[in-house]
Order: C-alpha cells, then sequence, then structure tokens
C-alpha cells in the first residue's frame, strides 16, 4: 500500500473463516519500534504545522473515509450552507492526481489548494506545512484537510490537525469500522454519509453503532446525507463546539 509508512507482508496474520476478530490494536514491540522510526521526522512537523495553527487561531479539522463516501460534496455544503456569521473557511485537498475536488470548492465559493500525491496513499505533515505556505488561511479561519480517500494510511499520519473524522457511506457496508479499525478508533466523530437511501438498502445500522462502540466508546456517530442537507444542523453544531472548546 505504502512505502512509507512500514507496510509488510510479515505483519499479515492467517486466519480461519470461523476465526474470532482480532480486535487487539497495540503493536508489537518491533512494530513499535518500527513505527516510532518511520514517524518521527512527521510527527516533528506536525507539532509545528500544530503550534502554527494554534498561534494563528486556526480550527483544523482532517476529514478521512473511503473513496466515493461523500467528503468533498459534504465540504460543498458545508461552504453553502454554513451560517452568515460563520469564520472564513478553506480546504487542503488531498488526491493522487486531478484538481477536481479544488475546482469543486472552488465553485461553491470556498478557498481552496490541491495536493496531488502521486503514487501516495495519505498526506502527511510536510505536505500539509507546504499547503499553509501557499493557501494562507487567514487567522480565526476554519481550515478542512481532506485527506486521500483510503481507509489504511491516513490514519497512522498526524497531520498537526486540531481534530479527526472519519467518514463512510450507507453504500460502504456496515462492517468498514471493523475492518479498518486503526483509522475509526483515532477519530472523535464518525460520519456515515448517504443517509437518504437508507430505505432502499439492506443495511445494518446497529452493527455499525456495535463496532465503534468496540473500538473506541468516546467516539460520535453522526448521521447525515450531504446531498440532501439531512443531519447537516448537526454537522454545524459540531464544528462550533470545537471552535469554541
Amino acid at each position: 500500500m505504502c512505502g512509507h509508512c512500514g507496510c509488510s507482508s510479515d505483519k499479515a496474520r492467517l486466519s480461519a473463516p470461523w476465526a474470532p476478530p482480532a480486535l487487539e490494536l497495540k503493536l508489537d514491540e518491533g512494530s513499535l519500534k518500527l513505527h516510532q522510526a518511520l514517524l518521527s521526522g512527521n510527527d516533528a512537523l506536525a507539532a509545528d504545522n500544530r503550534r502554527w495553527l494554534a498561534e494563528h487561531r486556526i480550527h483544523c479539522v482532517n476529514l478521512m473515509g473511503t473513496p466515493g463516501a461523500g467528503k468533498t460534496t459534504l465540504l460543498e455544503a458545508t461552504f453553502k450552507g454554513a451560517p452568515q456569521d460563520w469564520p472564513h473557511m478553506a480546504v487542503l485537498e488531498g488526491d493522487q492526481q486531478t484538481q477536481n475536488d479544488a475546482r469543486r470548492i472552488h465553485a461553491a465559493g470556498g478557498q481552496a489548494l490541491q495536493i496531488n500525491t502521486g503514487t501516495g496513499c495519505h498526506l502527511d505533515a510536510e505536505m500539509i506545512k507546504a499547503g499553509l505556505d501557499t493557501l494562507a488561511p487567514k487567522p480565526g479561519s476554519l481550515l478542512f484537510v481532506e485527506n486521500v480517500g483510503n481507509l489504511v494510511c491516513p490514519a497512522l499520519f498526524d497531520l498537526g490537525e486540531t481534530r479527526r473524522v472519519a467518514m463512510m457511506a450507507v453504500t460502504d457496508g456496515e462492517d468498514k469500522p471493523e475492518k479498518y479499525p486503526h483509522l475509526f478508533a483515532s477519530c472523535e466523530l464518525v460520519i456515515l454519509n448517504k443517509c437518504d437511501l437508507l430505505p432502499h438498502l439492506d443495511f445494518d445500522l446497529d452493527k455499525v453503532k456495535q463496532g465503534l462502540d468496540r473500538l473506541n466508546p468516546r467516539t460520535r456517530l453522526l448521521q447525515l446525507s450531504a446531498r440532501t442537507g439531512q443531519g447537516l444542523d448537526a454537522w454545524f453544531a459540531w464544528l462550533a463546539e470545537g471552535r469554541h472548546g
């Protein structure tokens, strides 16, 4: 998957279909040392980013999720539906190629900068630093980072963000939290998008809730539809709570 995060075949586990699920998120000592060595440079830059954001009173939300979960659609709806007294907002968009998402944010009235990662499957703190230098978000603003659509590597990289959000859609299937526990366990909010489609799908909402409870009981689940506007008031309330918290 990624040439920077330590993915390797020796970490793979083999198990039969009837084997109990592995819910242990702790790394063994060897893997922990490898992660620390690989991520120490990134973590130092992330600390610099966090310090810079705090000095400029910028609230930064790292939005991670599946490809097609509707992250850009949610940000478009956020720009279009924000209260009039809302602070200035900007987006750092992460994708391997194209400026499509940055163009969509610009068309929605927002300030955006695209970060193309080439073969990379995640954003890292150095990319965010370069993005901050170029985008120059206003002091006191709300900054979104739309990470590359991927439920694996983005979870490992601290960007210096203020808060983390995981996003999935009802069309992704209800077992994503259990299949990709590291990302969902690291976020304080999980957004379940495209809920307007629930009447037409065989989707087990309780299974999502149970999976999240096992991984991270403190995380909140927000059901919404970025397309219809369902649940957006709760999204704005969560954003405001963080800015004033």
